[in-house]
């Protein structure tokens, strides 16, 4: 279960971030994004390993 919810939350930063992209000063954009890549790729991850243990 808590795999589910950090997966939806950190979809949900990635789609605020792109959605917001104009409104974030300029310094903060790359790192903001680079973040929220790492919680996306982490969280997709994560529910592929769930899956995979869940099969197994």
């Amino acid at each position: 279960m808590d795999v589910i919810i950090f997966a939806i939350v950190a979809f949900l930063l990635g789609g605020l971030i792109i959605m917001n992209r104009e409104r974030i000063p300029e310094h903060l954009r790359r790192p903001l994004a680079i973040g929220a890549l790492i919680l996306v790729v982490a969280a997709f991850v994560m529910v592929v390993a769930s899956f995979l243990l869940l099969l197994g």
